[in-house]
């Protein structure tokens, strides 16, 4: 156990994904423990301007347009004609409720003490916290995790009004959907919410710098995205740079580097994410943030200080809500000196886009690179009865096979559920199965997971031809 000379063993900054799990881990291995967060942001940005507000506003969208159902009742098909703001944040709200009372019921549950207001350092033993009324009370513990996240990095140049010109936390108080908008930077977030309005049928433009969207994902995915959104009327300028935008009465222009003007009704930034490393006095606790507030880490979780620990967000790379939740448990684990076994290095990533992607292991990009040979087995949606059912003819899965073991190396999806199938690839591969498994494997009839037999197979038949035609 820890010295009852401090308040608390471990104190943790922020409650978002990974302070909460950090808090929880401690107070079941019997500490005592605390977590700062500020009254209305319980769940941090997670739950309250992030992932969870996006993906409920995702659900609600593709209902409310009955986007999936017009390939069996036509492409005007809707559930309902004029779907308004209203209409998507009454779900939202309900969904944030509703998760906020299972964080704090967590959170008592485990005796976890929720000091409300805002955290800084007033040492490197002791927090401030700011109860936002101009009352400053100080804490002090053995162990600190900060998991204070990150907020939407905004540009200097930029004239943001929350109104006209917005960036992604922006996105949730729009006071009507707007007919045209332009999405600044085509990554994940960016990509996310471009989808969403199109299918809102919001005349959307996507400007991103780069020569390509989401490039860390299999490139034929992205073009099969790219094709769709194509079809909901999205507009993509790659390789062009906004270089500055004009708020008018009816809207606003953006100007490219290039000489374009282009004009909507909203302009949504979505230029990467800033962490709030500076807001926290780190210099009186020995720590320093870099030029984007993030807080730099050993494989342990560790800051330069080692009693202080950084998780989530604000260590960087990868920035995922189910990374976050993990890095929070083992962070909490080692601060109070507990055996945890490492994160396995099989992470899946889910974009929220619609249609969904989600993908773990390696690109064929990435294994061209690296000279390693594979073979591809492809299944499409639209030959699957459970396709059929669903209307989902674009969707498909696509596996990367080693030739010379049958390992798995890659396995990309593209529709329906894509979040939910890669957990099957995802668990063959961690159990160092390979691809004769899912050929002999019976899954249930009809499915989406039968789309794995079907890909095995597929690979399965091209390994096979390529051996005939050697022999």
């Amino acid at each position: 156990m820890m010295s009852d000379v401090y308040d608390f063993d471990v104190l943790v900054l922020g409650s978002g994904p990974s302070g909460q799990k950090a808090a929880i881990a401690a107070a079941k291995l019997d500490r005592r423990v605390a977590i700062v967060e500020r009254r209305n942001m319980i769940g941090g940005v997670c739950i309250n301007t992030g992932t969870i507000p996006s993906k409920t506003l995702r659900e609600a969208v593709v209902y409310l347009t009955g986007l999936n159902q017009r390939e069996m009742y036509g492409r005007d098909y809707r559930v309902k004609d004029d779907i308004t703001v209203g209409d998507l944040s009454a779900r939202t709200s309900h969904v944030i409720g509703r998760e906020v009372e299972v964080i704090r019921s967590q959170l008592q549950r485990n005796r976890v003490r929720l000091l409300t207001g805002t955290g800084s350092f007033f040492d490197a033993h002791t927090v401030s916290v700011d109860d936002e009324s101009g009352r400053e009370t100080k804490v002090t513990a053995e162990k600190i995790i900060v998991a204070v996240g990150t907020k939407p990095a905004r540009p200097s140049t930029v004239d943001f009004d929350d109104r006209t010109i917005i960036d992604s936390d922006g996105i949730i108080n729009l006071e009507h959907v707007p007919n045209s908008m332009i999405v600044v930077g085509a990554g994940v977030i960016g990509i996310e919410y471009a989808s969403m309005f199109a299918a809102l049928g919001t005349k959307v433009t996507v400007v991103e710098r780069r020569d390509r969207m989401l490039e860390f994902c299999d490139l034929e995915i992205v073009e099969s995205l790219k094709y769709h959104l194509r079809d909901l009327a999205v507009t993509f300028r790659f390789g062009e740079t906004v270089a500055s935008v004009e708020r008018h009465p009816r809207g606003a222009i953006a100007l490219l580097e290039s000489g374009k003007r282009i004009g909507a009704d909203t302009v949504m930034y979505s230029a990467g994410r800033q962490g709030l490393g500076t807001d926290l006095n780190l210099e009186s606790a020995g720590l320093a943030a870099d030029n984007r507030g993030r807080i730099s880490v050993n494989e342990n979780y560790q800051t330069s200080v080692d009693h202080i620990y950084a998780v989530g967000d604000i260590i960087g790379f990868p920035a995922l809500a189910s990374t976050s939740m993990e890095q929070g448990r083992l962070a909490a684990h080692h601060a109070c000196g507990e055996p945890a076994r490492d994160m396995h290095q099989l992470q899946p990533i889910g974009i929220y886009t619609i249609p969904e992607i989600s993908f773990v292991g390696r690109t064929e990009d990435e294994l061209t690179e690296a000279r390693i040979p594979f073979e591809v087995g492809i299944a499409r949606y639209r030959e699957l009865a459970r396709g059929q059912i669903i209307g989902d003819s674009y969707g498909m899965l696509k596996l990367l096979v080693s030739p010379d073991d049958g390992k798995l190396l890659g396995v990309h999806v593209f529709g329906t559920g894509a979040t939910e199938l890669v957990h099957i690839g995802q668990t063959v591969m961690g159990c160092n199965g390979t691809v004769d498994y899912l050929v002999d494997a019976v899954f249930n009839y009809p499915t989406l997971a039968e789309s794995y037999k079907v890909a095995a197979l597929d690979a399965m038949n091209k390994m096979r031809h390529i051996h005939r035609i050697a022999t």
